[in-house]
């Protein structure tokens, strides 16, 4: 259900008379809850999942004046994909994204449990392309859908080994993202694969390299060039891309 309502008094952004429209699926705390952030800082209006609407991102939502508008959702389930969609049925998006990973730490695939296997494949790769399916018909043509991947997922950057579940399941999503590419690749939509670095969250941990506040801004930079190109040309750019948070390619 929505806990928020929806802005009713929209605010112009720095390209046109009306606000970008965002979609984030997954936005409770870490780098979805900063690239919520950022959005609605730049004067997207933006809709937010979570699998509970509190703390940080509530607070953020209190802070934003109408920006932001939230919903809860499992990512996981059918069953709540398709009542988001019922309940944002009507909803015209610029952008969807869908940012969820989890990782259950750094075992040899012959300590993996076959329950473990399944949950971190389940959330990482199979979750975020049914995402895709339940929501892609709201995002208008020239939108984006984008998804948080990883270079972790790269085959060929793969040569030191490690966390090799958590690699697996981003190298699937790459694969399910590039069929999903393959079978849409008419629907006037930019495809985008994500890689926003290492960054210190609670999934990459408090040693990483970088800070989400700074390397979320790059991402946004990186999305708000293809929304402009896409409005531009009335249609995305085809194809699927990996990129980093510079918007660089990254090496399958």
């Amino acid at each position: 259900m929505s806990t928020t309502p929806a802005p009713s008094t929209p605010t112009p952004t720095s390209t046109g008379s009306s606000p970008r429209r965002a979609l984030v699926v997954g936005a409770s705390r870490g780098l979805g809850l900063v690239l919520v952030d950022e959005l609605t800082r730049r004067g997207w209006h933006v809709v937010a999942t979570a699998r509970e609407t509190r703390g940080d991102l509530r607070e953020l939502a209190g802070a934003r004046e109408g920006r932001l508008a939230l919903e809860t959702l499992e990512m996981t389930s059918v069953d709540e994909l398709a009542a988001l969609r019922e309940r944002l049925a009507g909803t015209r998006l610029d952008l969807l994204f869908v940012n969820a990973a989890i990782d259950r730490g750094d075992l040899p695939i012959s300590e993996v449990p076959t329950e473990m296997f399944t949950e971190v494949m389940v959330t990482n790769a199979l979750s975020p392309l049914r995402t895709l399916e339940a929501l892609r018909e709201l995002v208008v043509p020239g939108g984006t859908v984008a998804v948080m991947s990883s270079d972790q997922g790269s085959i060929s950057l793969n040569t030191e080994g490690g966390y090799e579940l958590y690699k697996a399941s981003k190298a699937a999503l790459n694969q399910l993202m590039r069929s999903y590419a393959a079978r849409y690749a008419d629907d006037g939509l930019t495809k985008l694969l994500i890689d926003p670095g290492h960054n210190r969250t609670r999934l990459g941990g408090p040693g990483a390299p970088l800070d989400p506040r700074e390397s979320v801004p790059a991402v946004v930079d990186v999305l708000e060039a293809e929304a402009e190109a896409g409005a531009e040309a009335g249609a995305g750019a085809p194809g699927l891309r990996f990129l980093d948070r510079h918007g660089e390619p990254v090496p399958w």
